[in-house]
């Protein structure tokens, strides 16, 4: 599903002048022009693992949700049990249609008593929008999206909490160091009140800022400035997507969509069905896929040549029908070996299975590996 009208015309990032200025090359995504790179794929990826990289992500979706049923509504419109979660804690979820099919994986934060943020994906902010807002006819709540308000700016890497307490007019509201993976403080900029979540998508360390449109772009320059004796690069979408493939990550278009189960995708423990509460989809959820329903494996192979989304999976060099389907994959910057993830039949998704890849026109063969590729040291 998604919410791009073809016809529309191109939206633009409050920090796209900062974008231009630093030599980025642009891609549509999601009906935004967004950069895509500054100077090298591996350049950026590479900073992010070792030093910092930092990411435009003000196309991400905001919708806030306020109200005295506000807990009891999530986890009705909701795979997840969100009322159980902490203040200033973050959850990943799923909004499930009523056949159980993803509309979009979100995440999804505690702000108070009665209110709650949730962060859905740039292509699914309309659809999932009007599913949370239908969905709250029955509760004392009110759904509102405010990412046209919300610029969004990300720190990732080991040196991503150094970076962002030597940024001019830059202060945590706690202390940076103590605050555990998805959770989250407020803070602030010149002051000007900002929201900060240790959280990122892609598999270091960092921190996910939630800024006012109007200060966006002081704060990118302030980090881009405190980061320059640290090792920070601006980094585009090509990076963040090789980085999110090593750390396992689904994306939504690629692993995920209204045909998955989550089960399928090994989300199935995001959907709480001990929850005693009903929830859209709980039906189908608890039926389930078939058992002859393609499932989502990680894949690791030898050589350079990597699989892409969409090349066929086979069981032998010399088998006619695939059995599966790449649905992200290349070589990995940090392994240096080619990875995929993708969907294939169940008889194959044994850990340790030869699998073979058709990459235009040659069969490579691959061995089913267990995701995540690559795990940060802690």
């Amino acid at each position: 599903m998604t919410s791009v009208d073809p016809h529309a015309e191109a939206r633009f990032s409050p920090l796209h002048q900062a974008h231009v200025e630093l030599g980025a090359s642009f891609t549509d995504f999601a009906g935004w022009q967004m950069p895509v790179r500054y100077s090298s794929d591996l350049a950026e990826h590479h900073a992010v693992r070792t030093t910092a990289g930092i990411f435009d992500l003000s196309h991400m979706a905001e919708i806030r949700v306020t109200g005295p049923d506000a807990g009891t509504y999530l986890d009705y419109a909701f795979a997840g049990q969100l009322s159980a979660i902490a203040l200033m804690q973050a959850k990943y979820s799923l909004l499930l249609n009523e056949a159980g099919g993803i509309i979009d994986d979100v995440v999804v934060y505690r702000l108070g008593d009665a209110e709650y943020l949730v962060v859905a994906n740039a292509g699914n902010r309309f659809p999932a929008v009007a599913a949370m807002q239908a969905r709250a006819a029955r509760f004392d709540v009110t759904v509102v999206d405010e990412s046209d308000d919300v610029a969004l700016i990300a720190v990732q890497g080991p040196n991503a909490r150094t970076i962002l307490n030597k940024t001019a007019g830059f202060a945590a509201g706690g202390d940076m160091i103590t605050l555990r993976y998805y959770r989250a403080m407020n803070g602030a900029f010149n002051g000007t009140s900002l929201f900060i979540a240790r959280t990122g998508y892609t598999g270091e360390d960092g921190f996910e800022v939630y800024v006012p449109v109007a200060q966006a772009l002081a704060l990118w320059e302030a980090i881009v400035s405190a980061g320059e004796a640290h090792g920070l690069v601006p980094a585009g979408l090509a990076s963040r997507d090789t980085l999110r493939l090593e750390a396992g990550m689904p994306l939504y278009g690629h692993e995920l969509s209204l045909s998955t189960f989550p089960a399928q995708a090994g989300l199935g423990r995001v959907v709480n069905l001990a929850k005693d509460t009903d929830f859209i989809g709980r039906a189908a959820s608890e039926e389930g896929p078939s058992a002859t329903a393609p499932v989502l494996v990680g894949l690791i192979a030898q050589g350079k040549r990597a699989g892409r989304a969409g090349y066929g999976i086979y069981s032998s060099t010399d088998a006619t029908e695939p059995a599966g389907e790449i649905t992200s994959g290349a070589l990995s910057p940090t392994l240096g070996y080619p990875i995929a993830m993708a969907y294939v039949t169940p008889a194959l998704a044994r850990l340790g299975t030869e699998v073979y890849m058709d990459v235009r026109g040659t069969r490579i063969p691959a061995t089913v590996a267990s995701l995540p590729f690559y795990s940060r040291k802690k």
